[in-house]
């Protein structure tokens, strides 16, 4: 059998590609998907954005806090060595220390170093405020990953050959992932069903 030449497979290829992709466009058409289809793929550089977004946010908030962290670290360090030195001189001689006004100077100092404690602890909590935002962009981008796993879910069923389809459904109902599954019998039910199905297509 004589050797196919190096053009003649790339043209092969290539017409063989280009029929592949008219023909899944004129499906996804024909069964009322596309548009949906073509909707989810839209949306996909808009999750990419968001998920650098969210990136963003929680770096800048992991650096917030380590800051204030060492912040309230130094300022523990320097009051725990003042009271080393109000210790020593009250022991020392207990009437100087207090004579002198040591004391009553580390006193003053406590009060300080508490204002500035609890307004880092503030700063530290305010930096968990991105919480919220993330949770919101989150929750979206699922939602547009559920989507798309649905609408590809509901694709594969369709254009199952029949006696492929035939056979998964003696296998077990399958409807495509659903909102509420607890109280369908009928439906996929999660990631596994999903995993069931592709394996069962031979995905």
């Amino acid at each position: 059998m004589p050797a196919v030449a190096p053009e003649t497979g790339v043209v092969h290829v290539y017409q063989r590609v280009g029929e592949l992709t008219r023909t899944l466009h004129n499906t996804l058409r024909d069964l009322g998907y596309y548009n949906e289809i073509e909707d989810s793929l839209s949306n996909l550089p808009d999750a990419k954005s968001r998920l650098t977004y969210i990136a963003r946010l929680t770096g800048e908030a992991a650096e917030k806090v380590l800051n204030a962290v060492e912040v309230a670290q130094s300022e523990q360090d320097a009051l725990a060595e003042r009271a080393k030195a109000a210790r020593a001189a009250l022991l020392e001689n207990p009437v100087k220390a207090v004579a002198t006004g040591g004391v009553l100077d580390f006193v003053d100092s406590v009060i300080a170093n508490t204002a500035k404690t609890n307004a880092t602890l503030t700063d530290i909590m305010m930096a968990q405020d991105f919480h919220d935002l993330t949770g919101q962009v989150i929750r979206k981008v699922v939602s547009l990953a559920g989507n798309m796993e649905t609408q590809l879910v509901k694709l594969l069923v369709e254009v199952t050959p029949p006696e492929q389809r035939q056979k998964i459904k003696q296998d077990e109902k399958l409807g495509g992932p659903v909102v509420n599954p607890e109280v369908r019998a009928d439906v996929v039910k999660g990631q596994g069903d999903v995993d069931d199905l592709l394996a069962s297509l031979g995905f």
